[in-house]
């Protein structure tokens, strides 16, 4: 097949948002087209953009004098970070402290309760428009927040909830789901 220049990109957000959450057992998409019922956008992402992290880990095992004869996967985390830059977003703050530990009032007034509580998993997609405007869409069964970065409040940046989500396998095995358009389509 060769080489093909033109299948080398960049990811942007969609124009519309980029990432999307639902609470577990809502209807997932199964490409770059299908409506994202029942899922909320949670506004801009830091310019770092979303990076996933999917390397197998392993432990070798040698042989008497050193040589390696085997090789096992131990661990294949699959995680997904990015910073959450709308600060004053009501859904943003959910996702980081839980439903039920924030609030707004009839005047626009946010209260947020920090707590140790487990947070629950969620669904997830990752809008994203790929070279020459075809969408990529990656889609997150199940991923549940396990870590959030220091939050730093000063008077040069943005105030950034970096979230890291571990996606972990459904029913079929798959951990995430990943859906690109064809060239004849084209997103928005």
């Amino acid at each position: 097949m060769g080489n093909k220049a033109s299948n080398v990109t960049a990811g942007k957000p969609k124009i519309a948002g980029a990432i999307y959450k639902a609470p577990l057992g809502t209807e997932l998409p199964t490409s770059t087209t299908d409506a994202l019922t029942g899922f909320t956008c949670l506004g801009y992402v830091s310019d770092d953009g979303v990076s996933n992290d999917n390397s197998p880990e392993s432990t070798t095992i040698k042989a008497w004098g050193g040589n390696t004869v085997l090789a096992l996967q131990t661990d294949r985390p699959d995680t997904f970070t990015y910073a959450l830059i709308e600060a004053m977003n009501e859904d943003v703050l959910k996702v980081v402290y839980g439903d039920t530990n924030v609030s707004v009032d009839a005047n626009g007034n946010i209260s947020v309760k920090a707590t140790s509580e487990q947070l629950p998993g969620l669904s997830w997609v990752i809008d994203m428009v790929l070279r020459n405007g075809r969408a990529k869409r990656i889609v997150i069964p199940e991923g549940t927040l396990t870590n959030l970065a220091t939050i730093t409040y000063n008077d040069t940046d943005a105030v950034a909830y970096g979230i890291t989500i571990t996606a972990t396998p459904d029913e079929n095995g798959g951990s995430h789901y990943e859906y690109i358009a064809g060239e004849s389509e084209v997103s928005g």
